[in-house]
């Protein structure tokens, strides 16, 4: 079997092209869903892939982007996000199907999202067939103590020099609000951290309007945090998707 493929997925709305890596010890494996952020398809985010499949877990991250232009997907996935539910929701559960009937997928599924795709992640949580949710400075929105009681486990991470909506202080609200419903999860602060610190992008996948994004943002790539991240992911990842995971979770 292939490490590394372009595939295309079938959805309500055409072909969505993904990349896939496949590990490379033998399946089958537990799946994961990888979104991406505001960057789209990009070196990064293949690179997450990759990483994902060195911990022995079937990764594929669709491009959100591929049915229309970037600003006119983007308008879309901001008001699909808030309302938890619309065509871009639709196109991950075309990605999350897709690997459920992957030859070598075990069927448990998990999902990972930086940024917007950490909105995402955790907007998933409760109810949409996952069994673990990563979210990387995906926010807490103000409505999530709704929903969150029937989330799946979740791993978060956030930047504690994050300053925008999506950083540490909604990461310690998320913390808080786990805890108060019992919902299994690990989330950190990591100090002094910018936004988009566990994405390494190239300057090459950046247009002039991300590249303004990122700036406003304070996006900054930082390797040590993001090698305690994946490590906490990793391991998270392991105790509730593979095989001896309780099946009630």
């Amino acid at each position: 079997m292939e490490t590394v493929s372009q595939v295309a997925i079938q959805t309500g709305q055409g072909m969505m092209p993904a990349y896939c890596a496949v590990p490379t010890t033998p399946g089958p494996w537990p799946g994961v869903v990888v979104i991406h952020d505001f960057t789209g398809m990009s070196h990064d985010l293949r690179a997450q892939a990759d990483w994902l499949a060195n911990e022995g877990f079937l990764a594929v991250a669709p491009d959100l982007y591929y049915w229309g232009s970037r600003l006119k997907c983007l308008r879309t996935i901001m008001h699909d996000i808030g309302e938890r539910r619309g065509r871009t929701f639709d196109d991950i559960e075309g990605a999350r199907l897709w690997l459920t009937n992957h030859e070598g997928c075990t069927g448990r599924i998990g999902v990972i999202g930086f940024c917007m795709g950490g909105g995402y992640a955790l907007a998933l949580a409760p109810g949409r067939g996952f069994s673990a949710s990563s979210v990387n400075y995906g926010g807490c929105p103000s409505d999530a103590a709704t929903w969150l009681p029937e989330a799946c486990p979740i791993v978060g991470s956030f930047g504690g020099g994050d300053k925008s909506p999506l950083g540490g202080r909604a990461g310690q609200r998320l913390d808080r609000l786990l805890t108060e419903f019992d919902v299994p999860h690990d989330v950190k602060i990591y100090p002094a951290v910018r936004h988009g610190f566990m994405n390494d992008h190239d300057p090459a996948d950046a247009t002039l309007f991300l590249r303004f994004l990122a700036r406003i943002s304070g996006t900054k790539y930082d390797g040590e945090a993001t090698r305690d991240a994946r490590r906490r992911i990793s391991s998270f990842f392991g105790q509730h998707l593979r095989d001896e995971a309780p099946e009630d979770e």
